[in-house]
This record gives C-alpha cells, sequence and structure tokens, in this order.
C-alpha cells in the first residue's frame, strides 16, 4: 500500500468519524415529539454510507487552512440534504427501491407517509444546522446550500431523471442532468469548504468550483458503471437498477469503455483546476482520484 493512499485512508477515516459523531449528537439528549419520525430520520441520516460530501467540505476547508470547528456545521448540512435526497428517491413514486447502504429503504422499514416526513425534516434540520454557524459568510454558505439542493440543482436533476426514463438522451442532456442531480450537491460541498475559507472575490473559487463540477460528473459516471459492473453485497444496494427501469446511463450511451474513458478525462480536468492552490490541492487530488477509482 503506497504511502498516499494510506495518507488518504487515514484522512477520511478521521473526517468520517468526526462527522459520525457530530450527526449522532443531532439525535441525542433530546425528547422528540414524533419519536416514529425520529427514528426514521436516524435510519436515513446514520446508516451507513461513504459520507462523501462532507469528506469534501473538510478536505476543502484544510486546502484552505480553515478550521474544524467552523466546518462541521457544513458538513453535517450538506450531508443531511444529501440523505433526505435518498430517502425521497427511493419511495416508489421516484425510484422505487427497497434496498439502501445495504438495509432497507426508509418507507421500507417505516412507512411511505413517515419516509415522506423523514425526508422533508432531514432537510429543514440541515438549514437550521447550517443556520447557526457563527460565520461573517453565513448567508454564503446558506444560498451555496440552497441553491444546490432546489429547483435549479438537485430537485431539478431528479426531475430530469423521471422525465428521461425511457428515452435515448444525448451526451449533452445527459450530463445536464447528472450536473444537476448528483453535480450540485457536489459542488455545493466544495464551495461550502472554500466560503469558509475565502471571501467571495478570492479567484481560488472559481478554480474549485471547475473542480468540482468535474468531479461530480465524474462520480456519478463511476456510479454508473458499477451499477452494470457492480454487486449487491458491495454496493449496499441493488445492481442493475438502471437498466432494469430503462434509465439513461453512461455506459448505455459510450459503453462502458467510453463511459470509463470520459470519467479518466474529466478527472484530468479536476487537477487541472487545482493547479492554482500548488501543494495545498494534493489531498483534493487523491480524493478525486479515490471518487473515481472506488468500487462502492
Amino acid at each position: 500500500m503506497s504511502a498516499e493512499s494510506t495518507s488518504l485512508e487515514g484522512r477520511l477515516a478521521r473526517d468520517r468519524e468526526r462527522i459520525d459523531a457530530w450527526l449522532e449528537r443531532l439525535f441525542t439528549q433530546r425528547q422528540p415529539a414524533s419519536p416514529r419520525l425520529e427514528a426514521a430520520m436516524r435510519h436515513g441520516v446514520l446508516g451507513g454510507g461513504k459520507r462523501l460530501r462532507p469528506v469534501l467540505v473538510y478536505a476543502t476547508g484544510h486546502a484552505l487552512g480553515a478550521d474544524d470547528t467552523l466546518l462541521d456545521a457544513p458538513a453535517a448540512a450538506v450531508e443531511l440534504i444529501h440523505a433526505y435526497s435518498l430517502v425521497h428517491d427511493d419511495l416508489p413514486a421516484m425510484d422505487d427501491d427497497d434496498l439502501r447502504r445495504g438495509q432497507p429503504t426508509v418507507h421500507k422499514a417505516f412507512d411511505e407517509a413517515t419516509a415522506i416526513l423523514a425526508g422533508d425534516a432531514l432537510q429543514t434540520l440541515a438549514f437550521e444546522v447550517l443556520a447557526a454557524l457563527d460565520h461573517p459568510r453565513l448567508a454564503a454558505l446558506i444560498r451555496t446550500l440552497a441553491a444546490a439542493s432546489g429547483r435549479d440543482g438537485m430537485a431539478a436533476g431528479q426531475a430530469l431523471d423521471l422525465d428521461a426514463v425511457g428515452g435515448h438522451p444525448d451526451a449533452e442532456s445527459l450530463a445536464t442532468m447528472h450536473h444537476h442531480k448528483t453535480g450540485a450537491l457536489i459542488r455545493a460541498a466544495v464551495g461550502l469548504g472554500a466560503r469558509v475559507a475565502l471571501p467571495e472575490d478570492d479567484a481560488r473559487l472559481g478554480a474549485l468550483d471547475r473542480y468540482a463540477q468535474a468531479i461530480g460528473l465524474a462520480f456519478q459516471i463511476q456510479d454508473d458503471i458499477l451499477d452494470v459492473t457492480g454487486d449487491a453485497a458491495t454496493l449496499g444496494k441493488a445492481s442493475g437498477a438502471d437498466a432494469a427501469r430503462d434509465k439513461p446511463t453512461y455506459p448505455a450511451l459510450l459503453g462502458l469503455d467510453g463511459a470509463r474513458a470520459k470519467a479518466a478525462a474529466l478527472l484530468d480536468d479536476a487537477l487541472t483546476a487545482l493547479e492554482p492552490l500548488g501543494e495545498a490541492g494534493a489531498p483534493l487530488a487523491q480524493l478525486a482520484r479515490y471518487m473515481i477509482e472506488r468500487d462502492h
């Protein structure tokens, strides 16, 4: 094992442990108005996962000299938004999935109505957590997360995804869908970490946004590839689901080799975008490679 991979794995483990403890504290030492709703929310957000979005918040902030205490709330907020989106995406009206992170989806573990409410509550909790942060650029942080989550971001991407079922979009249309559905929240994670550390007129914000756009699309392409090549035990969810639902994917459009080549080209774009950060960008480069070379 290389020193680089060992270093990356150590950072990933540290950041995952930190965000898991932070998220856990959101559900402890309180008397919930609805214990069933609280249990469903816990199931949706604390049942495992790669935590890549909060890891990106930490990695970006660390590269720019930001302290963990300022990064915790944005990292938690972006993961809560991601969790809410998965709870809703898994519903029968959306992707109708039974398995998520190796366990029953929220609507299977509880019921559909509770899953809808749990997703709603996770979304609003994200902004409650972020709004409590004492930071001079708090408004910019809130706008970053809100824009990535809503009608011009993730929600629009899910709508485009639903519209595309059974269709045959070209590469540009497929990229637009994925830039919104998956890429918007990855861009937000990088943007939150950057805006904690940098003023809005810092040129590095633009470089980091180009990095985030590239890895956001590459991450989704790798997801599409793994849906073809992976297995349920490794993925924690059913494989082959995209083909079964007749959903457009990069392997279907470009073939597996073409999809892999596209992901590799986007990785190159991401690494080039990091050049203004110099050596400080090395951990972000390692993280980009990890996101695109992962097997789950």
